[in-house]
């Protein structure tokens, strides 16, 4: 079953609130996402790059897609690590938004890291 979004009045608008996923579906979507992991209610994955410049590059970029997509990752950043958070808080855990920003990143280093170090 895929998440559909939960309709939600806020200030006369109505917004599109999304399901959270269930544990089998945050399990098959893990096995596609593999260098990322359930930490409690959310999914986290720590890149890292050759320096700190590289990190900050990554992490503008990001913020930039997250903005785009109204969807805000936390964010861990340890000189050439960065570590990202991702969970929608409106649903109280994982949705597919998770997912999705989780592969827009990964796309994202690839770009910036020709070869990726493992964290």
């Amino acid at each position: 079953m895929c998440p559909r979004p939960i309709p939600v009045a806020r200030r006369g608008k109505v917004k599109r609130l999304m399901e959270k996923m269930t544990v089998a579906q945050v399990e098959s979507q893990l096995k596609k996402a593999k260098e990322w992991n359930l930490v409690g209610e959310a999914i986290q994955r720590t890149y890292l790059f050759p320096d700190f410049v590289s990190s900050m590059k990554f992490v503008d970029q990001v913020a930039t897609i997250a903005e785009s997509s109204q969807h805000h990752p936390d964010i861990l950043i340890r000189y050439s690590k960065v570590t990202l958070t991702l969970a929608t808080h409106d649903a109280n855990g994982i949705t597919s938004k998770d997912f999705d920003l989780a592969a827009k990143c990964d796309e994202l280093a690839k770009k910036l890291v020709k070869k990726p170090a493992k964290a």
